[in-house]
């Protein structure tokens, strides 16, 4: 992000006036053909992740029914009577499933969410709501597909750093999954049109469905907010904090935010990837050297919910610049 961007509060940015312009998305399913074809995918991924922290997905595997059946859990969840998701509500931002309407966590503005653990999903899917009926069902079946997506992901990143597929990939194997279950409520002409303030995620990638437009993210080219486009079938993916620690600088993390929808509600599952609670993320030492010193402070997912926590009231604490050196 320019510097621009860090002096001008990220909500007074400049938006694009017309239509979404183009972003990059990338036909996943030219990763498993020659390696020749493959080479082409990674770097395009590599690119996109370079140049703009952000890029969507088509051809991923994940069928439009279980799509479909994730977004349906959603929605029959907020619909429930208050006392039912209540239930889950805390002030312990480390409990296994925590449903909130507040802002809280200093960045959510008009939105319900539900977060709970996914992976091991043998592990979490017992804390998950029982209601609505479906709830486990349809969501824990997206969540071990979104997974396996996430990990293929990762793969061809670390090859377009150069790192090889399979670096750290116990540590990947065995890393976090935290699905962030999100409604937003239609737009009115008493509503702030912001949903969710800006923010950036921790881990190192996450994986967005929604159910219709109302995601923005920061061009770093133009400091403007521009429109993500809302394409059948297609997921969207940005950069998280740890990617661009890992990277050493050379993925940027993005910072993006919602929209309220004037037409309708809006339903959006962000499955976010990361280390283990308390492994540590650095710079890889593969991409550090005299001329590109480390530039950023070990963490974990840990010392970032530590970080939350310590810094609710105040939403321009970013814990990415907590970490830079």
């Amino acid at each position: 992000m320019s510097d621009l961007s860090r002096t001008v509060p990220q909500e007074q940015l400049p938006s694009e006036d017309l239509h979404p312009l183009p972003m990059p998305v990338i036909n996943l399913g030219h990763l498993s053909l020659d390696s020749a074809t493959r080479s082409r995918v990674v770097n395009d991924i590599a690119k996109a992740c370079r140049g703009l922290g952000y890029f969507q997905v088509i051809n991923h595997g994940i069928s439009q029914s279980v799509m479909d059946c994730a977004v349906k859990a959603a929605s029959d969840f907020f619909e429930l009577p208050n006392e039912a998701k209540e239930e889950f509500s805390s002030e312990d931002l480390r409990q296994p499933v925590r449903y909130d309407t507040s802002s809280k966590d200093s960045i959510s503005m008009s939105r319900a969410f539900l977060k709970h653990y996914a992976h091991p999903l043998s592990d979490w899917i017992q804390y998950w709501p029982q209601k609505p009926p479906i709830y486990r069902e349809y969501m824990g079946k997206y969540a071990a597909e979104v997974r396996r997506l996430a990990l293929q992901l990762m793969e061809a990143m670390l090859e377009g750093l150069g790192l090889g597929k399979e670096y750290l990939d116990e540590k990947f194997q065995e890393g976090s999954q935290l699905l962030s279950v999100n409604c937003y409520p239609k737009a009115s002409q008493c509503d702030t049109t912001i949903g969710l303030a800006p923010h950036s995620d921790y881990g190192f990638l996450t994986i967005l469905l929604t159910s219709c437009r109302g995601l923005e993210v920061v061009d770093r080219s133009s400091n403007i907010w521009k429109t993500v486009q809302q394409l059948p079938h297609a997921l969207h993916v940005h950069i998280g904090d740890h990617m661009e620690v890992l990277s050493n600088g050379r993925m940027k993390t993005v910072v993006h935010r919602a929209l309220l929808n004037p037409e309708e509600a809006r339903i959006s599952i962000a499955s976010i990837h990361g280390f283990a609670l308390h492994e540590k993320v650095t710079c890889a030492k593969e991409l550090v050297d005299e001329e590109n010193p480390p530039k950023y402070k070990e963490s974990s997912f840990s010392d970032f919910l530590d970080h939350l926590t310590a810094n609710m009231d105040n939403k321009h604490r970013n814990f990415l610049d907590s970490l830079r050196m």
